[in-house]
């Protein structure tokens, strides 16, 4: 019997575990990802796949911290196996943590959820009225450009990494807009981007190897200012062909660094392929990085108990793309 509470962060699913999973071993949160991947796959399948998941499902591991500057720590799933980071992941378990007393929070106010995270050490900025969440903040890991101008897939590619790495295309670069109706393509096009940029040397993460590997996608339109703050549409395709519902808190980051690059100052608002948004910023610069600040909100969609019946041909779990 595996428990878990569900959340979606701008439509996006994530589901973290609550019980009937182990502690998962190692030394830091990093290297409990290896032991997880190693030893805990059957259980992400179990959670991700479908009769119980589906092909576009997330969420995570709880586990403990680096040390005690953080609440916890987090293991992010997808169903094709762990991510090095999840923006709106992190988003959801800063409203879980206060729902659920795992951090103390005044009625109304900021309270910060320090979570690590396979990428390093983010946080969950959750703000407070009259008892209820209204708004969290991402504040993500240092975020920088990698690349720009990388042939991949027919097209040229500006990557760059927001805990984890990216490749940016504009969506009129391979003659799409970013809706719904032209997903099917897009998923396409993003896999033979990723195809192209495996093994190249902008997929490399300059310090840690364990962080390397082009985990999506990014397809982005622009859009008219909003009172004067830049405007952006986007969908992120991940892994192998999942599609982020939300504008994606980890890309935006990665997006973030490619703007401040090119000379944006101010605040993006981001828009996802389904209509929700993120206000994002950069909060600081250092060393060749923007520390970047993503405000979304997430949302309880319910308690589950999930079963592996042992008579059960199906077992964990299967996918049909």
């Amino acid at each position: 019997m595996i428990t878990t509470v569900d959340y979606h962060t701008g439509g996006e699913p994530f589901r973290i575990v609550t019980g009937g999973v182990p502690e998962i071993p190692g030394s830091g949160v990093l290297d409990r990802r290896s032991t997880a991947m190693a030893d805990f796959d059957h259980v992400r399948r179990l959670l991700c796949h479908e009769p119980r998941g589906h092909a576009d499902m997330y969420g995570c591991f709880l586990v403990p911290p680096d040390d005690p500057g953080a609440r916890f720590g987090a293991l992010f799933w997808h169903k094709d196996g762990f991510s090095t980071a999840c923006g709106h992941g992190t988003i959801a378990l800063g409203v879980h943590a206060v729902h659920e007393g795992l951090a103390g929070a005044a009625p109304d106010g900021e309270t910060d959820v320090v979570i690590d995270v396979p990428s390093g050490r983010v946080t969950a900025r959750v703000r407070c009225s009259g008892g209820r969440v209204r708004a969290v903040t991402f504040v993500s890991v240092p975020s920088f450009v990698i690349a720009r101008g990388v042939p991949a897939g027919g097209v040229k590619t500006d990557v760059s990494y927001g805990g984890a790495i990216y490749a940016s295309v504009p969506a009129a670069a391979v003659g799409l807009s970013v809706e719904p109706r032209h997903l099917p393509a897009l998923i396409e096009h993003a896999r033979r981007v990723k195809a192209d940029l495996a093994g190249h040397p902008a997929s490399r993460h300059p310090s840690d190897d364990r962080l390397s590997g082009v985990y999506g996608v990014i397809f982005y339109e622009e859009l008219p200012d909003v009172d004067g703050v830049a405007h952006q549409r986007n969908v992120a395709v991940f892994a192998e062909g999942e599609v982020d519902r939300s504008p994606c808190g980890s890309g935006t980051a990665a997006r973030l660094a490619l703007l401040h690059d090119s000379g944006l100052r101010g605040p993006l608002i981001h828009t996802s392929v389904v209509g929700s948004t993120f206000r994002a910023r950069v909060a600081d610069v250092a060393e060749g990085a923007v520390i970047p600040e993503i405000e979304g909100m997430a949302y309880r969609t319910g308690r589950h108990s999930f079963e592996l019946d042992p008579d059960d041909p199906m077992g964990t779990g299967f996918t049909l793309r």
